[in-house]
């Protein structure tokens, strides 16, 4: 579906900015001058966080403050222009109106869009929060409550009931932690506003959709502040490609219908490319006089081709299918576990391209039918990159003459190979990882 890391993990890691942006009223209706914003604007809801009135980290020249508070003056005249392509997808004009009169734009996503505080996860911290003990009990619980779901399920879809389960369980808590922000709000808010407006209008058109048609109720129709609802978290365009009416009452309600929730996944995944039968990937052991280079998405061979290289399981367990295909995932370079990845990581990685997620999701999914933690510990003793580091690091390797693509504070597959190309230039282990010490070689003269 869906954004980079999660909104709702997104919003879990993201401290409340501080600081409000006031405004006046007269007569109950709007009256502040030119640039101040309703204060309705300004909440979140439940009177939670709101907006520091700040300029987005990103730079875009959406994300200013003075472009935030623009947008949000002319939010109305944004809903307006709305209407017609509404309207061509069926949308009437009185469902258009009942849902977009009483809205005001709810900033506070924007420092969740372009979040202030400078947080970030490495691999194990993240791995930490999302499997544990306390999520691997509770899968099990729903997994036997719900066992005749996920049989008929499987049956009918081929897809393993533990990664549903396990998205499940990452996505939402299992349900707890869904969201509260109204989905048509949200998306209109962020198709009005800010740095991503042509992402977010075919959310919020496709949010209207999913009302003109009672597929979910308008007061179930909740969620992340990106406008992901349900208990796995489907974005509105999602939910029309993929959601399915497994109960067959006649709606596909992916919040209240367990059945057609869980099938709804199954069948994202399955149209993602999911593979029955096949797991998501294994923990290998990776010799130190490897060839990192070797390393990535971009190179995939049959399992017996790696195990030519020296890769191993721990405990020198075989491999089940030595011809499948894999790519090699080593996210803490030589001095934490690598993984072979099969297509069904890639499928995850369709559901949320974030590496680090995917391999969340594969790993509860092992945990959840009864697999150990992984054997190999992780680099807990290497300070972990601030948002501002990993920027800095992907725009000073730009300046040296390397490929990161945008620079974003996201190192992904790019920006490992980029460091690897640099720690070759130097001498050194190509393993990619991103580390204190390689920014530090970067900042030298």
């Amino acid at each position: 579906m869906r954004l980079i890391h999660r909104h709702l993990l997104a919003a879990i890691l993201v401290a409340a900015a501080g600081g409000a942006v006031t405004a006046q009223t007269r007569g109950g209706r709007y009256a502040g001058p030119t640039g101040a914003i309703p204060p309705a604007a300004i909440a979140a809801p439940a009177g939670g966080p709101v907006w520091s009135g700040e300029s987005g980290a990103s730079g875009d020249p959406r994300m200013t403050a003075a472009a935030i508070r623009e947008g949000a003056v002319n939010f109305r005249g944004c809903l307006e222009r709305l209407w017609p392509l509404a309207a061509r997808r069926g949308i009437s004009r009185n469902v258009y109106a009942a849902y977009t009169a009483p809205l005001t734009p709810d900033l506070r996503i924007m420092d969740l869009l372009d979040r202030q505080p400078e947080f970030t996860k490495s691999f194990w911290d993240y791995l930490d929060l999302l499997v544990n003990d306390a999520r691997i009990e509770q899968g099990r619980v729903l997994l036997e409550r719900y066992r005749e779901t996920f049989d008929a399920v499987e049956r009918a879809y081929g897809v393993d009931r533990y990664v549903i389960a396990a998205i499940w369980g990452v996505e939402t808590n299992y349900g707890t932690l869904g969201g509260d922000r109204p989905v048509v709000r949200s998306t209109a808010t962020l198709a009005c506003i800010g740095r991503r407006q042509n992402y977010f209008r075919e959310e919020f058109l496709s949010a209207l959709e999913i009302l003109q048609h009672g597929d979910v109720k308008s007061d179930r129709l909740v969620g992340s502040w990106a406008g992901a609802f349900s208990p796995t978290q489907f974005m509105p365009t999602a939910f029309k490609r993929f959601a399915v009416d497994f109960d067959r009452d006649g709606r596909r309600d992916v919040v209240d219908s367990i059945p057609d929730v869980i099938a709804s996944t199954a069948n994202n995944l399955k149209k993602d490319g999911w593979i029955t039968g096949q797991t998501w990937g294994y923990e290998v052991v990776v010799p130190a006089t490897f060839n990192f280079l070797l390393a990535g998405h971009a190179r995939s061979m049959p399992i017996r081709g790696w195990e030519r290289y020296g890769l191993t399981r721990p405990g020198n367990k075989p491999f089940p299918r030595p011809d499948e295909r894999a790519f090699l995932l080593i996210p803490a370079g030589v001095q934490g576990p690598g993984f072979l990845m099969l297509e069904n990581f890639r499928a995850i990685m369709r559901y949320n391209p974030a590496e680090a997620y995917a391999l969340a999701i594969g790993h509860l999914t092992d945990r959840l039918r009864g697999a150990p933690p992984f054997a190999q510990n992780w680099p807990r003793y290497e300070r972990v990159l601030s948002h501002g580091e990993r920027l800095e690091l992907q725009q000073l390797l730009e300046r040296h003459g390397y490929d990161v693509g945008e620079p974003d504070g996201h190192l992904g597959a790019r920006t490992r190979s980029a460091i690897r190309d640099f720690q070759t230039r130097l001498g050194r282990v190509p393993d990619g990882f991103a580390s204190a010490c390689i920014l530090d070689q970067l900042r030298a003269p």
